[in-house]
């Protein structure tokens, strides 16, 4: 299992259930790298899709405590144990967890490779991401040139965990 997030210089990823900043190249770099693949995310994340609906060209699961909680177009686990379960059918497929914050945090262990688009910029968030540059497991192993977005600087960074949990 892998993730791909996108942070602020302090490891931020969200506001009021929003992203920071929507980066045209960030957003086109995360449908290049997710298609095809199997995409984990909570119910909050999907929300904020246009229209509320799963992604397109990707197998969507999302967690929901909500028992009755249906989507059309996706697969619906309520825990982590379910998810694992899930996951069993797609063993052959790489697999992204997308967000949101606590998504991330439960399954941070788990994953082996964080693509991370890093923006040099601090903004008002109440949503971080753990900054993976203080966990002694997680290494950075390639990182990009500088982008540019109007004033904002970022890069494209990958990060490998030493020792991910099975599933």
């Amino acid at each position: 299992m892998d993730l791909i997030v996108a942070v602020d210089r302090n490891w931020a990823i969200g506001h009021k259930g929003n992203l920071l900043v929507s980066i045209p190249e960030d957003m086109k770099y995360f449908r290049e790298t997710t298609m095809g693949s199997v995409v984990v995310l909570g119910r909050k994340t999907l929300a904020g899709f246009p229209n509320g609906l799963p992604l397109k060209g990707r197998d969507n699961i999302i967690f929901s405590t909500n028992p009755d909680y249906e989507v059309r177009g996706g697969v619906v686990v309520h825990s982590k144990e379910e998810l694992f379960q899930v996951l069993k059918d797609y063993y052959d497929r790489q697999v992204f967890v997308i967000g949101g914050g606590s998504i991330y945090e439960m399954l941070l262990p788990y994953c082996k490779t964080a693509y991370v688009t890093k923006i040099d910029y601090a903004y008002q968030a109440d949503t971080y991401f753990p900054n993976l540059d203080k966990l002694e497991n997680w290494k950075l192993v390639a990182d990009s040139d500088e982008y540019t977005y109007f004033d904002l600087e970022y890069y494209f960074l990958k990060y490998e965990n030493d020792s991910p949990l099975g599933i």
